[in-house]
């Protein structure tokens, strides 16, 4: 798969420059050695900086062989000279060698000066590019991205993208991961990059190439989520961080309807409670109709709420579960609640409210007076009204009495009644025809 272009650009960052000079020479005791390694060290540097790298490649293999410990200088200049080197020809098995070569540069000036901690990355990223189509060779780079996390604890932000897509590969190439410990992994590097993040970089690239990456292993879904993971938190509840990759792989693939996501949410909503998790877990118990679970989540999703529109939705959450347990005047109130609370939530809770009172007629008929019994509906059209709601002022106007019902007791249109009941409203009667 390819990685972004801008990755590639990090050679030039990662290449040491020319190194003139470095503590520590140790020239050859025997004068003629000396003198010859004199030569060669100044010829190869002259190569280097002419950037005739080939050539430079010779009097710096005669250093690297007989004068080995002549300073860390041949190793850092050297992986330089036999990168551009593999770089400048066309033929495969030499440009291989030169390949090859860096790497061993590498080795062999760990094990002489101990300072890997410096230059791992380096190493690291060179095996990237050497060797990133190689099934067996590019575990080596893996492996030395991995020491340059253990020994600095990190990777520059710059380079999480190559170790993800060699991990990509080396489960394509030898399928070397189980899908758990890839997560593990990604999710190791997106905290490097929300860290790099937190220092002010831009590491909006790097996380492109790492989600292109995983969706490209087709690694999650629904499925995954529910019958993989969800049993894993299922059997140890007390795993914060299997319940944030559920919770999070669960938002990105909009698997929301699955247990194990609800699972993960009461996790997150218990031990690190925000408005949107709160919400969220008290809407899925709504879907089941569970009201007693939600009730309290909603009551406690109120204290979180950031802002009046927040609690408006929450009240009007909480208005239809009272009104779906027959609560109808506890309904009404934290209808109108919602409604002062948020505008924009006044027509979904004045509809409500005209549901409550249409659903209340046969509760509240007194079978005394029709107008009475009647102008219910009245009071459910104005509050339709208020709503904007013409389907259902229609709906309730066909409820309303007849002239001759208000003639029949002595009423008027214009004149108000009290609809009593739990309504208990005092409206100004009209007539259905």
């Amino acid at each position: 798969m390819k990685i972004k272009s801008t990755l590639l650009g990090l050679a030039a960052v990662l290449m040491a420059g020319v190194v003139q000079a470095q503590d520590g020479w140790n020239w050859p005791s025997d004068p003629a050695q000396e003198a010859k390694a004199r030569e060669l060290n100044a010829a190869y540097t002259d190569y280097m900086k002419s950037d005739q790298f080939v050539e430079a490649t010779k009097p710096l293999n005669w250093l690297l062989v007989n004068v080995p410990e002549l300073n860390e200088s041949i190793y850092i200049n050297g992986t330089t000279i036999y990168n551009a080197a593999a770089g400048a020809i066309s033929d495969e098995a030499k440009k291989k060698v030169y390949q090859d070569s860096v790497i061993a540069l590498y080795e062999k000036r760990g094990q002489i000066y101990d300072n890997e901690s410096k230059w791992i990355e380096n190493k690291a990223y060179y095996g990237y590019q050497y060797y990133k189509s190689d099934k067996d060779k590019l575990k080596n780079a893996i492996a030395d991205f991995e020491k340059a996390m253990e020994l600095n604890g990190t990777i520059n932000y710059q380079l999480t993208a190559a170790y993800f897509d060699l991990v990509y590969r080396n489960y394509a190439y030898n399928k070397a991961y189980t899908p758990e410990q890839i997560l593990d992994i990604h999710d190791k590097v997106q905290a490097m990059l929300t860290q790099a993040e937190a220092e002010g970089k831009d590491v909006t690239s790097q996380r492109g190439t790492l989600e292109q990456l995983l969706v490209a292993m087709e690694l999650i879904d629904c499925d995954f989520i529910e019958n993989t993971m969800g049993p894993k938190l299922a059997a140890d509840p007390t795993n914060e961080k299997l319940a944030d990759q559920i919770f999070n792989y669960s938002v990105q693939y909009k698997c929301f309807s699955s247990d194990a996501f609800l699972r993960a949410l009461e996790i997150k909503d218990n031990n690190n409670p925000t408005f949107a998790t709160s919400q969220v877990r008290a809407m899925r118990y709504l879907q089941e109709k569970d009201y007693d679970k939600a009730e309290p989540v909603l009551e406690k999703a109120i204290t979180l709420a950031e802002n009046d529109a927040q609690k408006a939705e929450v009240k009007f959450e909480l208005a239809r579960i009272y009104g779906a347990r027959g609560q109808k005047s506890a309904a009404r109130t934290a209808a109108k609640e919602a409604a002062t609370l948020d505008e924009e939530k006044s027509k979904d809770a004045w509809k409500l409210i005209g549901d409550l009172y249409m659903g209340s007629a046969n509760d509240c008929r007194g079978g005394v007076s029709r107008a009475k019994d009647y102008s219910i509906y009245i009071a459910a059209y104005n509050a339709y009204q208020r709503a904007g709601d013409s389907g259902g002022m229609s709906s309730a106007r066909q409820r309303f009495p007849s002239k001759e019902e208000l003639f029949t007791e002595s009423l008027q249109v214009g004149e108000t009644i009290n609809t009593g009941c739990w309504i208990g409203e005092t409206v100004t009667l009209a007539t259905r025809d």
